[in-house]
């Protein structure tokens, strides 16, 4: 049987893994992306990568991966979904590292994103994460229209934007990806019949917290 984690079980993992463990939530989010950087390589990279990036913690998550892929040789570009005073936390450290780090990164207008992706070999999906219900709405709606129609191969953070981790219903608007690299466990929503037309290949990725607070929170209800 496949485990899994439900949103509010990996907010409280996060909480406890800070308050308990005494690890910092910058250090859970590079364990993340540097992770999934490591898969993204293992699937091979052939061309220029861009990072899709909104404004919450999955964004940051993709500044993270933009700066690994970065540091391996790879040419990577990111691309904000969003204004940059609106980050916040840790994804604000890592937009601030990435500015400093020469990596290309600009915020864009939905409505050209087309242009932006051309000639991608990946795109990274880092748009929404598990948090993120209810129907996705602009300017990510066209974002995700636009990664979908790219050609690229897509690579999504935790979850496809725009499907709920939890139920595993797609809105209208939501991410195809080839892979999902989603942390800590599988979530309950992609293992509904269909959603692996959304998820592709799903990896588990660990975040660095340390097992036995995993293995509390996996065998607790929400």
């Amino acid at each position: 049987m496949t485990r899994t984690i439900t949103r509010e079980q990996s907010r409280r993992l996060d909480s406890l893994a800070v308050e308990q463990y005494g690890m910092a939530s910058v250090m859970l989010m590079e364990n993340a992306g540097r992770g999934t950087t490591d898969v993204l390589c293992t699937l091979g990279i052939d061309g220029p990568v861009v990072v899709c990036a909104g404004s919450g913690n999955n964004g940051g998550d993709g500044y993270v991966i933009a700066r690994h892929l970065d540091l391996r040789g790879h040419q990577v570009r990111v691309l904000l979904l969003a204004p940059p005073e609106k980050l916040k936390g840790d994804a604000a450290t890592n937009y601030q590292i990435l500015t400093k780090s020469g990596i290309a990164v600009r915020q864009v207008d939905a409505a050209e994103l087309a242009g932006d992706l051309s000639g991608a070999a990946w795109v990274v999906d880092g748009l929404l994460g598990t948090g993120a219900t209810g129907d996705p709405r602009p300017p990510l709606d066209a974002a995700i229209d636009a990664i979908n129609a790219s050609g690229s191969r897509v690579l999504a953070i935790d979850v496809p934007s725009g499907l709920d981790c939890e139920s595993g219903q797609a809105s209208e608007h939501t991410i195809r990806a080839e892979h999902t690299c989603t942390f800590v466990a599988n979530k309950p929503g992609f293992v509904v019949p269909g959603a692996d037309a959304y998820t592709g290949v799903v990896h588990v990725v660990d975040i660095g917290a340390p097992r036995k607070l995993v293995e509390e929170i996996l065998t607790q209800t929400s």
